[in-house]
């Protein structure tokens, strides 16, 4: 795809599209709120006991992290808000991918895991030269975003204790969010941490 003539957004919306295999079997014909039925995915800490108890259950650890801006400074600005992860650690543990706790427990599609699902090549170019992030990009060219405003050196984070301090994460429009080189990974096949097809609770339709 064309990404100098469509866009990230269209290529978010072929990405749902390839991994749903049709969006009219995810969407509801009227415009009517979906029955309060299955958990969605647009809240960051929307989380209960039971979905902390289901990262663990599928091998994941829970991260509480705080958003921050200027984390390439000596003293970054600390941001309203939080958001909790679940992070998964290869068994060789030379890998890890955190998928935010509200995407990995909803019912219904996100943004996020259908991305994961498709898993488009990263479009080269803007991507791998110039000294760009590959990882940050290709959440872009996804219809993401994971930067602290915008594009410059201050930097950013979702900032937690331990391995992975400073996390990049890709948060879609829907709120839902995988981290950014754990998408651009799996890209060309490479799986870190974890498949997350084998524990998102929403399924990718065969």
């Amino acid at each position: 795809m064309n990404i100098a003539r469509f866009g990230a957004a269209a290529l978010a919306a072929a990405v749902f599209v390839a991994a749903a295999g049709s969006a009219r079997a995810v969407v509801p014909a009227s415009h009517t709120l979906m029955p309060a039925m299955a958990q969605p995915a647009f809240s960051l800490t929307d989380n209960n006991a039971a979905d902390m108890q289901y990262c663990r259950s599928t091998g994941g650890i829970v991260e509480h992290r705080i958003p921050e801006y200027g984390t390439n400074n000596p003293n970054p600005l600390v941001l309203a808000g939080s958001a909790d992860f679940c992070q998964y650690t290869s068994k060789d543990k030379s890998s890890r991918i955190h998928v935010l706790l509200t995407t990995l427990n909803a019912t219904l599609p996100s943004l996020a895991a259908m991305a994961y699902y498709a898993h488009p090549k990263l479009i080269e170019g803007p991507c791998t030269s110039g000294g760009a992030n590959p990882a940050s990009c290709y959440c872009t060219q996804l219809g993401g975003s994971d930067q602290f405003g915008g594009a410059n050196l201050a930097g950013g984070a979702w900032v937690g204790r331990g391995i992975d301090a400073d996390l990049e994460a890709c948060i879609f429009p829907d709120m839902s969010s995988i981290d950014s080189w754990g998408l651009a990974y799996r890209s060309n096949g490479t799986i870190r941490g974890t498949d997350l097809s084998k524990v998102l609770k929403y399924k990718k339709p065969k």
